[in-house]
């Protein structure tokens, strides 16, 4: 896809609203940027904190593989590897000494869960998981999330907990599936910024609106972590509207077809959120 998207006057381009923000992150800029519509706009490459450095030698390895579902193959046998995926005894676990066994827990898990349910144990690890990386704040959880003294907050922090409950290292495992995710869309398509999705809601005010520009174009606030779909007719049984937006490539934790058997048949990309300018599609 293009980017041709009408832009607007960099010093007029909504920022992200404080309330979705933190001052602190671990990647390459703060989200006050990463989470603007500037960035939508104009991406650049995002990147985790210390990753690079300290699995140089699978994303080294991967250079010299031709075949995309062959480097997958080896990444997962990386992550089975480097994280004791198959041998938590080694990694810590003792099965009579822990209450409830999540052993298995691991970033697998946590993307089938996301595609189960965007509101599920799984999916509160994974928008924590975005909070502290990329400092957007999580605005949606089982409803909205507007005060931080809340029972539906509190019990936002619940899931989190029992999703990271006896895992091992399961924020760097995000880390490298969002690195890997990255590292496979500039080998797949060098040249590409942005993917065309759509996302179907049944009304827009499901949504912060930042500013409304027409009858059917908006810029909005989405939640910190987001599922959208390149096929328009999949994405039309969520809703009797469809939000058309383009995201950045930068913005995605998991595209179609980057791991062998994960969200088969979906079509379902995970896209990180923040201020997107979207055109309603009927």
């Amino acid at each position: 896809m293009q980017n041709n998207m009408p832009h607007l006057n960099p010093a007029n381009a909504p920022t992200l609203p404080c309330q979705a923000r933190s001052s602190f992150n671990r990647c390459n800029l703060p989200a006050i940027i990463l989470g603007s519509l500037t960035f939508q706009q104009h991406p650049v490459a995002l990147y985790l904190d210390n990753v690079a450095e300290l699995h140089r030698q699978i994303f080294s390895a991967l250079d010299s593989i031709d075949e995309d579902r062959t480097r997958a193959i080896h990444f997962m046998d990386y992550m089975r590897s480097s994280f004791l995926l198959d041998n938590g005894e080694e990694a810590g676990f003792d099965p009579e000494r822990v209450r409830h066994v999540r052993v298995k827990a691991n970033y697998l898990r946590l993307l089938r869960g996301w595609m189960f349910s965007s509101d599920g144990i799984e999916a509160a690890v994974l928008k924590r998981w975005v909070e502290s990386r990329f400092g957007l704040l999580t605005q949606n959880h089982r409803g909205a999330l507007v005060d931080y003294s809340t029972e539906r907050y509190r019990a936002f922090q619940r899931d989190y907990l029992v999703g990271l409950y006896n895992a091992n290292a399961l924020e760097s495992q995000l880390d490298m599936l969002y690195s890997y995710c990255q590292y496979e869309l500039k080998r797949r398509m060098p040249k590409k910024q942005f993917f065309e999705l759509y996302r179907g809601v049944n009304s827009i005010d499901e949504h912060e609106i930042v500013n409304k520009l027409g009858s059917k174009q908006y810029i909005i606030l989405l939640n910190n972590l987001n599922s959208f779909s390149g096929n328009k007719e999949y994405s039309d049984v969520f809703g009797d509207y469809l939000l058309l937006t383009a995201v950045p490539l930068s913005k995605l934790l998991y595209f179609p077809g980057l791991l062998p058997g994960v969200l088969q048949g979906e079509e379902e990309y995970m896209v990180l959120g923040g201020v997107y300018k979207v055109s309603i599609s009927c």
